[in-house]
């Protein structure tokens, strides 16, 4: 900054400087406030020269750039904001996308073209895209003089892949007729003569780097399961984008489930044994894995290389009756599961040795513990202690490292725990804070994701992360995954905070991913004034548990998260026999499964909330642009579901009152509606494609309600279908199609 302010001054000669510095530095400081305003200048004109280009220019800009290349935005999908917030902003970049305005003249120029509807799905959506063309896959006869290979084919059942891919993107066999438009709004078809069907995945995959797989002992030693939880887990394409923009996107190019089929590789067709694919198994030639890949170090002379591609037989382990030979592995993509022979088990009792995968699996968003890129936050001056299971590290348990900083004289004022491995991490935790004002973080390293699995331990109490505070101490917990058990808070305490992490809702999950211990908590607060701040994760049920009468309500903040009690008849949030929790809620963006029995709600903004809400004080606070169930008792609210939904039904027989059969059909048609409501599915937690408008549509910004509000995916569907209409080849209907 020093040299900014004196760059006109050191053009002057020498001896000016001088005797400028014998009279006390007054030239200098006089040319010094002129550099100030000449930087100014020059920074105003280099930032006039960026936004000439729509690359570099700034948000707000964007609209106005595009209106010069006769860009036009969607009105169904709404108006841009004034991007005063970071939420208006990242609408405004799902309203008006500057890969599209920036591709506006290419996309015309190449308007009819079939490849071109992939590029808008990426360019006005953000989301990976196969189109396909119905008419060809239509059943019809051909002319023997004018044959058609690429026709769709009749049904032969000895070949198992066509049938793999039916009803799918990738159907290659013919289909009678469908009158039906695919952009139809009431019922969409598919095989038409003018049908052009764009499929578009919505899940993205997330990486998971060198853990343990879990072993299924309750089958067999045996078995295993490519998720830390023992869960059926679909293993999921490493996709990469399609690069050649005049071809159609393959499998490879999409995110999508990994078929056994597709991993299974003959080198000729009558040959019956069969290796994996290399296009999906193994590191690819920089040492990353590509889709999957197993170590298993000490088995069959393997070392820490991955197992060949050739030892690795695809197979459907959904009743575990496949035995592989001797010296391979039989792996299921589809469960996400993996078998060894039973004569050839892998090393045991070793901690080096054992089965350890790296895999892909799907989900909506950057919410819970997983290898993403996410903000850290570092406290100034504060010691950090790195933590992994490759001996490169100054420990190699989490313990240690508490230990360590337990001990540490005198109490360091901020430390930070970091893990640098996505291994799972099993003994018992217990945080006691030596001194107040004391603050504690423990994360996982970007682009990692290990696993604290807690066990039963001891007989006589609770195995949980057991936190024990001190006058303003703090705790944080961030990018980890959690279960087994969960944490508990004793003692007075500033703040806990749990950001980017998962707390396995029911502690464990059975492999069909229904939880293990549903009535249990994931968060308990005991005797203590802790606020409890969680920021973009997946819990399970909060218990407060305090004195009611000398005691102020503790704050509880919430924001793009899952609350997930496991039913909506449970409590998510209460007190111990399931009395109201002596608490202050705030809520944004969150998806609550489950019943809210609480002290007061201060805000509950764009959120969900699928079992009952009763509120000790409803004086205060508010609830707005929220779903709560009918019957709920809540503080005053306001363009609430299905509040609305009933004054509509109301209105509509004026002025006799609608029959309360009217009313009874409006909350159940407004109830929202969930792909799945089960932790360690790829859908958990999304609203399905049959929930109601006023739900899809009801946040404050016309976004979704819940945790996924920030995805905006109904602006990027109306973007979307507007931008298909524009672009579709003449005579054609062009409709999206939701692979996932």
């Amino acid at each position: 900054m020093t040299e900014q302010i004196d760059r006109l001054y050191d053009l002057l000669p020498m001896i000016h400087r001088r005797r400028d510095a014998e009279q006390g530095w007054p030239l200098r400081a006089l040319l010094g406030v002129i550099a100030e305003q000449v930087n100014l200048i020059e920074a105003d004109i280099d930032r006039l020269y960026d936004n000439w280009f729509i690359e570099t220019c700034e948000e707000w800009l964007v609209p106005y750039v595009g209106d010069l290349v006769g860009y036009r935005p969607v009105p169904e999908a709404g108006h841009p904001g004034d991007a005063a917030t970071p939420e208006d902003r990242a609408r405004n970049r799902v309203l008006t996308p500057r890969a599209e305005v920036a591709n506006t003249v290419n996309f015309r120029r190449r308007k009819g073209a079939l490849y071109l509807l992939e590029l808008l799905a990426a360019g006005v959506a953000g989301w990976p895209a196969r189109a396909v063309e119905f008419y060809p896959l239509l059943a019809m006869t051909q002319a023997l003089n004018h044959p058609w290979p690429a026709r769709g084919a009749l049904v032969d059942l000895r070949h198992g892949s066509p049938l793999d891919l039916l009803g799918g993107p990738f159907d290659s066999l013919a289909h009678t007729i469908d009158v039906r438009r695919p952009n139809s709004t009431r019922s969409p078809g598919r095989y038409n003569i003018p049908g052009i069907g764009l499929f578009v995945w919505r899940l993205k995959t997330y990486s998971v780097t060198k853990t343990r797989a879990y072993c299924l002992e309750n089958v067999h030693d045996r078995c295993f399961s490519f998720s830390a939880l023992g869960n059926n887990a679909p293993l999921y394409t490493r996709h990469v984008a399609e690069t050649d923009p005049t071809t159609i996107a393959g499998e490879m190019n999409l995110p999508a489930p990994i078929r056994r089929r597709a991993l299974e590789l003959r080198p000729a067709p009558r040959v019956r044994e069969a290796g994996a694919n290399p296009a999906y198994y193994g590191e690819d030639e920089s040492g990353l894995p590509r889709s999957l890949v197993i170590y298993a170090p000490g088995w069959s002379g393997l070392g820490d290389e991955p197992v060949p591609a050739a030892r690795i037989k695809p197979a459907d382990l959904s009743d575990w009756r496949y035995i592989p030979p001797v010296d391979c592995i039989a792996v299921d993509p589809v469960l996400g599961r993996l078998a060894f022979h039973p004569r050839r088990l892998p090393p045991k009792r070793n901690k080096r040795k054992g089965v350890w995968v790296s895999y892909h699996y799907g989900f909506s968003e950057d919410i819970g513990g997983g290898e993403y890129e996410r903000p850290l936050s570092q406290p100034p001056g504060g010691v950090v202690y790195r933590v992994g299971q490759d001996g490169g590290h100054p420990w190699d348990s989490l313990e240690a490292a508490l230990a360590h900083w337990e001990s540490a004289t005198p109490p360091p004022p901020a430390a930070v725990i970091e893990i640098q491995d996505s291994a799972v991490y099993v003994k018992p935790i217990a945080i006691r804070f030596a001194a107040e004002g004391q603050r504690l973080q423990i994360r996982a390293a970007n682009g990692r994701r290990p696993v604290l699995r807690l066990l039963d331990w001891q007989p006589d109490q609770p195995d949980a992360v057991y936190v024990e505070g001190r006058a303003g101490s703090r705790l944080t917990l961030d990018g980890l995954l959690i279960a087994g058990r969960g944490i508990q808070v004793e003692g007075p305490m500033a703040r806990l905070t749990i950001r980017h992490s998962t707390l396995v809702p029911g502690w464990w999950l059975t492999a069909d991913c229904d939880p293990r211990r549903p009535n249990e908590p994931s968060v308990e607060l005991t005797n203590t004034d802790a606020c409890l701040i969680v920021e973009h994760s997946i819990i399970g049920s909060i218990i407060v548990n305090l004195d009611e009468v000398s005691g102020d309500p503790l704050a509880i903040c919430i924001e793009d998260s899952i609350l997930d009690a496991t039913a909506d008849s449970r409590e998510a949030i209460s007190a111990p026999g399931c009395r109201l929790a002596h608490a202050a809620l705030t809520m944004r963006r969150t998806t609550v499964i489950g019943e809210t029995l609480i002290h007061a709600i201060e805000l509950a903004e764009n959120s969900i909330f699928t079992g009952e809400i009763r509120v000790a004080r409803r004086q205060i606070g508010c609830l707005r642009f929220s779903y709560a169930p009918p019957g709920s008792r809540t503080p005053r609210r306001f363009r609430c579901q299905p509040d609305l939904a009933e004054a509509a039904a109301r209105a509509r027989h004026e002025p006799a009152n609608a029959p309360p059969v009217i009313i009874e059909a409006e909350q159940a048609r407004i109830r929202p509606q969930f792909d799945s409501v089960r932790y360690g599915t790829p859908d958990y937690g999304r609203l399905a494609q049959t929930c109601a408008e006023e739900i899809v549509r009801g946040a404050d910004d016309d976004s979704e309600m819940g945790v996924f509000h920030n995805l905006y995916q109904p602006q990027r569907a109306a973007n979307l279908r507007a931008r298909l209409e524009e672009f579709s080849p003449s005579g054609m209907d062009a409709g999206i199609i939701f692979a996932s």
